[in-house]
């Protein structure tokens, strides 16, 4: 029988060898080999699967690539001398970090963990990771964050780099790893790669493979999140808010399912960051409208989330802002400004600072105050989406200014 992956048996699916590649990858570098070494041969085996397969495909694919690349591997060492160090690590089994199963079937997250190596900045293990993990050519992993393939290409040498010689047997630890997927979320969705998607599909392998109640937490927060992707942009690609959001393009499955995911972590009465946060995301996905919202729930999670840092300063600036803007829906805006008041040193230069004023002074009616505040916003703004957005916000405020005043000067009630 064929190895089925993906429900194909056709040799040369493009998914189902997406799927082989880190799998197969794991269990070179698992063994000792070096991970750049270990991944050339792997591409010259999937070179000569291309070649072979249509004619004689296997029947068992990761087998059949496993032993090429191995070949290949072996080949490289015989023809370089200076091969003699990696081939002396091949012979040593490493140690599987105390994090990772050293199951076979875990090799996607062997890898995962590998690619999270400390030693790695952070940008270089989110790249190393799409392209290894995620099976994603260097050019889509450029195309999702808008550079040069030039640049990620040499973002990508740079961690293979750091990594050659390393024994791979002390990979980053969990909180790495599950910050990195979190940062392959928050990318977004580009042009021909769905990163969200993505870092959704390694976070439930990841969810399959341990038993820590964070990495449920991320997965049910992707999930919560993910739900309302097809509302979050109108007909012309403009950002949507999400008290202006159409709650019937939500996905009723994929937040009953964030859900579930969030009980079964807090269950363990561990609380995290990531469940925290898809806490909040869960009671917002809750309300059928803006207006049914909980906000005192809401804030009681926020003071929770900002709980877990006692020092402002390493706080995660959305935490912040979002419990100011709850507090904002709980106590009245203007206790919501008194919290951004008490921000402006640390956040004063961000333009989410400025657009959350902008919104509370909204919320209290002080339209020439919201429109300079989402005005201030934009300009500090870097991407184009969110500026437009605040542009619009501001241009929104002013109008109502304008027509409240004509409103006051005529003495009649305004059109609904």
């Amino acid at each position: 029988m064929p190895d089925v992956i993906d429900g194909s048996t056709h040799p040369l699916d493009e998914g189902a060898l997406r799927a082989l590649v880190p799998r197969v990858l794991a269990g070179l570098v698992r063994r000792g080999e070096d991970f750049d070494a270990a991944e050339d041969a792997l591409q010259e085996a999937l070179l000569e699967a291309l070649r072979v397969w249509p004619q004689q495909p296997p029947r068992d694919r990761r087998a059949w690539l496993a032993t090429v690349a191995t070949r290949r591997l072996v080949d490289a060492r015989r023809s370089e001398a200076a091969r003699h160090r990696r081939e002396e690590a091949t012979h040593a089994e490493p140690r599987p970090p105390a994090d990772v199963p050293a199951a076979a079937g875990d090799d996607t997250l062997f890898l995962l963990f590998c690619c999270c190596h400390p030693d790695l900045a952070p940008a270089s293990q989110v790249a190393l990771t799409l392209r290894a993990v995620g099976g994603l050519t260097t050019r889509e992993i450029a195309d999702a964050f808008y550079v040069p393939e030039a640049t990620m290409a040499q973002r990508i040498s740079r961690a293979k780099r750091t990594l050659h010689g390393r024994r791979l047997d002390q990979p980053g630890d969990l909180a790495v790893v599950l910050r990195v997927l979190y940062l392959v979320y928050t990318a977004g969705h580009a042009r021909r790669v769905d990163l969200a998607a993505e870092a959704i599909r390694l976070a439930r392998q990841l969810t399959l493979a341990t038993g820590e109640p964070e990495a449920r937490g991320l997965l049910a927060l992707m999930l919560l999140n993910h739900a309302r992707l097809a509302a979050r942009h109108d007909a012309e690609g403009r950002i949507v808010t999400l008290d202006e959001q159409d709650r019937r393009l939500w996905k009723t499955r994929e937040i009953a399912e964030g859900v579930r995911v969030l009980q079964s972590a807090l269950a363990l009465e561990r609380p995290g960051r990531y469940q925290v946060e898809a806490a909040i995301a869960a009671l917002h996905d809750d309300a059928a409208s803006a207006e049914e919202t909980d906000w005192p729930q809401i804030l009681a999670w926020y003071d929770d989330l900002v709980a877990l840092s006692d020092n402002p300063v390493d706080q995660d600036p959305a935490a912040v802002l979002g419990r100011a803007v709850a507090v904002g829906h709980v106590l009245g805006a203007a206790a919501g400004l008194r919290e951004t008041d008490r921000l402006r040193d640390v956040l004063g230069d961000r333009h989410r600072w400025h657009a959350v004023r902008g919104h509370l002074h909204e919320l209290d009616g002080d339209l020439p105050a919201a429109a300079a505040a989402y005005a201030e916003a934009a300009r500090r703004a870097t991407d184009v989406a969110e500026r437009d957005h605040l542009v619009r916000r501001a241009a929104r405020a002013r109008a109502g200014d304008i027509t409240r005043a004509a409103t006051a000067r005529s003495g009649s009630p305004p059109d609904r």
